[in-house]
C-alpha cells in the first residue's frame, strides 16, 4: 500500500497531464487528437522547453529565477533580424553573432549575481526593462513598422522546417521508424537504470511498476511519432529541443557538475564549506540561462518568421511555472528535467486547449495561475507527508 502511494506521488503530474488533456479532447469534440493539434503542440511550445531547462538549473541553485529571458528573446530576436534580414548576412554568420551576444550578457549577469552577490531577481529585473526597451528601439530604428522581416528561407529550414518532409495526411515512413527506435531505447534505459540501482542496494519500484511505467512512455512515443507522421514529419524544432533536454538529462542526473546544482540548493553554506566553489556554479547557471535563451529566440523568430516587439512577451512566466508545476521546488535543491518536459507539456496542453475552446485570454492567464499555485500548494503538503513518514 505505501509503495503504491509512493509510486503515485512520484508520478501525479503524468497522471494530472493525462486527465488534462482527456478533458480538453472531449471538450473540443477530438480536436486535440488531430495531427496538426499534435504538430502545434512542440512548434508553439518549443521555447517553453528550451527556456524551463535553463530555468531549472537556476532554480535548483535555491530557487533562483531570470526575469530577463522574455525580453532577451525580443532583444536577440532584433538582433538577428538585422544581421540576416536587414545586413543581408550569412545565416551562420548571423547565428554566430547571436550566440555570442547571448554569452556576453550571460557572462556579465553571471558575474553580477555569483561574485557582486546581486540578488539573481533584481539583476535579471534590470534586464527585463532594459532589453524590451532596447530591442523595440533597434526594431524601430531599422523597421517602419517594427517589424523586421521576412526571414531567409536556409535559417528558416533549420529552425521551423520539417525533417523527412511528406504531404499532410501522408503516412511517412521514417518518422514511424524514429519513434520505434525512440521507443526501444527509452525500455532499454530503464531497464539498465533499475539493474543498476538492484546492484548499488539502492530502492527500486516493483516490477508491476516498471512494466506500467514502460507501456505508458512506450505507447505516448508511438502515439505521439504516429500523428506527427500524419502531419508531415518531425519538426526540426523538436529536434532542438530532444537534444537540449536529453543533453541536460545527462547533466543533471550523470555528472558531478550537475549533482553540485543540487547540493547548493540544498544547503550553499554547507556546500561552499565542502569545498565546492559555489560561486562558479552560480555564474555557469546564468550563463547556461543566457545560452540557451538565444536557442529558444532562434526558434521563436523562424517561427513566427519576423522579429517585432511582441516576441518574448511572458516567455519568462512559462519558464518558470513549468518547472514549478513540474515539481521543482521553489526553494532549490530538487527536480528534474523530466518533471519539467512534463510540466512544460501541461502548460502546451493547458494553452493549444483553451486556445481551441476559444476562452478569452484574460481568462486563460487566471487559469494557468491557479494551476501554478496549486503545484505550489501540492509540493508543500507532498513535503509535509514525507516527513511524516
Amino acid at each position: 500500500m505505501n509503495k503504491a502511494i509512493s509510486v503515485l506521488r512520484k508520478n501525479t503530474m503524468i497522471f494530472v497531464l493525462l486527465l488534462v488533456y482527456l478533458f480538453f479532447t472531449l471538450m473540443t469534440e477530438g480536436q486535440m487528437f488531430t495531427p496538426l493539434n499534435f504538430n502545434a503542440l512542440i512548434i508553439q511550445n518549443a521555447y517553453v522547453y528550451i527556456l524551463a531547462t535553463g530555468m531549472l538549473m537556476c532554480m535548483l541553485t535555491g530557487g533562483n529565477i531570470d526575469l530577463s529571458c522574455g525580453s532577451f528573446v525580443c532583444f536577440v530576436g532584433a538582433i538577428g533580424g538585422i544581421c540576416m534580414v536587414v545586413k543581408e548576412m550569412n545565416v551562420g554568420l548571423a547565428i554566430l553573432i547571436m550566440l555570442a551576444v547571448g554569452i556576453i550578457y550571460g557572462i556579465v549577469l553571471g558575474y553580477l549575481i555569483a561574485y557582486m552577490n546581486i540578488p539573481p531577481w533584481i539583476a535579471t529585473l534590470a534586464g527585463y526593462l532594459a532589453f524590451r526597451g532596447w530591442a523595440v528601439a533597434l526594431l524601430s530604428a531599422n523597421s517602419s513598422t517594427g517589424s523586421i522581416a521576412p526571414f531567409p528561407d536556409s535559417f528558416l529550414k533549420i529552425f521551423s522546417g520539417k525533417l523527412f518532409e511528406t504531404a499532410i495526411n501522408v503516412l511517412n515512413i521514417p518518422c514511424l521508424v524514429i519513434g520505434a527506435a525512440a521507443a526501444v531505447i527509452v525500455v532499454v534505459s530503464i531497464f539498465m537504470a533499475r539493474k543498476n540501482r538492484v546492484k548499488k542496494g539502492y530502492e527500486v519500484d516493483s516490477v508491476a511498476a516498471m512494466i506500467t511505467k514502460i507501456v505508458i512512455l512506450v505507447a505516448v512515443i508511438l502515439l505521439f511519432t504516429y500523428k506527427l507522421a500524419l502531419s508531415g514529419g518531425i519538426p526540426t524544432v523538436l529536434v532542438w529541443v530532444a537534444a537540449v533536454v536529453l543533453i541536460y538529462q545527462f547533466i543533471t542526473s550523470k555528472t558531478t557538475i550537475g549533482r553540485y546544482f543540487y547540493t547548493i540548493g540544498g544547503n550553499r553554506e554547507a556546500t561552499r564549506l565542502s569545498g565546492i566553489n559555489t560561486k562558479k556554479i552560480m555564474f555557469m547557471a546564468y550563463l547556461n540561462m543566457a545560452i540557451l535563451t538565444v536557442i529558444s529566440a532562434l526558434a521563436v523568430i523562424a517561427r513566427a518568421r519576423a522579429a517585432n516587439s511582441t516576441v518574448g512577451t511572458n516567455f519568462e512566466m512559462d519558464a518558470i511555472s513549468a518547472c514549478v508545476v513540474g515539481g521543482v521546488s521553489a526553494y532549490g535543491g530538487s527536480g528534474s528535467v523530466f518533471g519539467m518536459v512534463v510540466g512544460a507539456t501541461l502548460i502546451g496542453v493547458i494553452n493549444l486547449g483553451m486556445s481551441l475552446m476559444g476562452i478569452d485570454a484574460n481568462w486563460q492567464k487566471v487559469i494557468k495561475g491557479i494551476v501554478l499555485l496549486a503545484a505550489v500548494v501540492f509540493e508543500i503538503l507532498n513535503n509535509k507527508d514525507k516527513m511524516k513518514d
